[in-house]
């Protein structure tokens, strides 16, 4: 119709953002390709999402990879039997889940520039993670809500290593982990979440280590790390 824009710019900045963190389907992405092609506002768009994403990494600084991660990679690939993964020496033995934080923080800053989280309002009410094994030995599913100030966790599959228990861990940003308790042998645990921890519960990290009876005596991970998972709002 005359006098009508040929575009909808906030939607087209939510599709810039999306496309860059990888988001769309093979066909809404070739659909998007074709519209910055055709039309310069949109590949403004994107280059803007794309300058705002990369300047995410500048203070994270280079770390060599795990030294068991390529024999990891050769079993996937050739079948090569991998290296035993070590267990957890400090609290920089999380720096195999730092690629889960990056990602976790872009889905924030897409929601914030997509109105989906008010930037504003702050954490928000419901937040929810997949804390799983690589190999999905382990899976635990995570819900926190704000409101009540409760992490529920629910097991689905697996079990701590012969007479160790699993210990649940938060890792928000840069900072030590943080123990939020030892699970039960099975079945679900209401975990008491205070307002500072809560404050730190959306982007960060859920992760599992086994530890002896009771608990890390250092209250720090002492075991292998099991399982990982992103927390993101709801």
């Amino acid at each position: 119709m005359t006098g009508q824009p040929p575009y909808d710019e906030d939607a087209d900045r939510v599709l810039a953002g999306e496309y860059a963190l990888g988001l769309l389907s093979p066909e809404d992405a070739a659909l998007f390709e074709a519209r910055m092609q055709r039309l310069p506002h949109v590949r403004a768009l994107y280059a803007a999402w794309a300058e705002d994403l990369a300047r995410l990494t500048d203070d994270i600084p280079e770390a060599a990879p795990p030294a068991e991660l390529k024999p990891r990679i050769d079993a996937d690939l050739f079948g090569a039997a991998p290296t035993p993964r070590r267990p957890f020496a400090g609290w920089r033995g999380f720096g195999w889940l730092v690629g889960g934080a990056v990602a976790a923080a872009l889905a924030l800053l897409l929601a914030v520039n997509t109105g989906l989280l008010d930037p504003q309002g702050g954490a928000p009410e419901q937040a929810a993670a997949t804390i799983a094994a690589e190999d999905g030995s382990l899976v635990l599913l995570a819900r926190y809500d704000a409101a009540a100030g409760r992490l529920l966790v629910e097991r689905q599959t697996g079990t701590a290593p012969a007479g160790r228990v699993l210990e649940l861990w938060l890792i928000a940003g840069d900072n030590a982990p943080v123990s939020l308790g030892v699970l039960p042998p099975e079945g679900a645990a209401q975990v008491p979440i205070g307002a500072d921890l809560g404050a730190q519960m959306p982007g960060g990290l859920l992760a599992v280590s086994e530890e002896p009876p009771g608990g890390s005596p250092t209250g720090a991970p002492t075991g292998a790390v099991l399982a990982s998972g992103v927390i993101s709002p709801v």
